[in-house]
């Protein structure tokens, strides 16, 4: 697995021009598109709730490096604020795997700056509880943070789809986890379509979760495990506040 000191140990290409910050992610979700391309099934149908605007005030920082060459690193790659403003307004496409169902999709669920309904309604299936069975509408945002790890890191080569562990949970199901032993909050976000818990290859928790921290948009849980998998991150829109569980 890529630590944080591998990655900040090697020269890595960045493909596009330079780098500028801009102080928050997102660009909210105005209407909704005709269009979607999608690799899923079982779409669930709910109401899409609006994305909530972000203000994105973009500063140059770096300058372009000839074609071919190797850029060397940001400072600090889990400073996901280094980003340019144009990363944030491209079309959005995520990839995610269910371990939990065997399901797998890449969607194109935003562009243009709207939410793109019938890809939307499918990631929302995909994030139903598993156990419960019941799906609700998540919360844009969680998925814009989730957009954004995905597209971060194949920046610099990790190319492969977020494993999502746990999204919606029912109150039933979330009581029976804390039954079980397992780390659950009595009033979790996860509840209210706001959570997700997350794992993606080749990116060890360290680095995963330090990258989704720098996004601020919410809480951010540290779950190590050893084992071949290792452990999780779990990604909120609550309150900016991390923990390790």
């Amino acid at each position: 697995m890529a630590t944080r000191r591998d990655f900040l140990q090697q020269g890595l290409g960045v493909v596009g021009a330079g780098l500028c910050t801009v102080p928050l992610i997102g660009c909210a979700a105005r209407s909704v598109a005709p269009h979607s391309t999608v690799s899923v099934s079982k779409p669930a149908s709910h109401a899409v709730p609006p994305a909530t605007a972000s203000k994105s005030m973009a500063r140059a920082s770096e300058q372009s490096a000839p074609s071919g060459t190797e850029l060397a690193p940001p400072p600090d790659i889990f400073d996901a604020q280094a980003l340019d403003l144009e990363f944030w307004l491209r079309p959005r496409t995520i990839e995610v795997v269910r371990p939990a169902s065997g399901e797998r999709a890449k969607l194109l669920y935003w562009r243009d700056g709207e939410l793109i309904q019938s890809a939307y309604q499918d990631l929302c299936h995909l994030m139903r509880d598993v156990n419960g069975k019941e799906t609700i509408a998540i919360d844009p945002k969680l998925f814009e943070t989730l957009w954004g790890t995905q597209a971060f890191v194949a920046r610099y080569g990790i190319d492969t789809p977020l494993e999502i562990l746990s999204g919606y949970r029912t109150p039933a199901s979330n009581q029976k986890l804390r039954e079980a032993g397992v780390p659950a909050a009595r009033q979790s976000l996860h509840m209210e379509g706001r959570a997700a818990d997350i794992r993606l290859a080749n990116l060890n928790s360290e680095v995963l979760g330090g990258l989704v921290r720098s996004f601020r948009q919410g809480g951010v849980g540290f779950y190590y495990r050893s084992g071949p998998k290792g452990g999780w991150i779990h990604t909120d829109t609550g309150l900016n506040r991390t923990w390790k569980g």
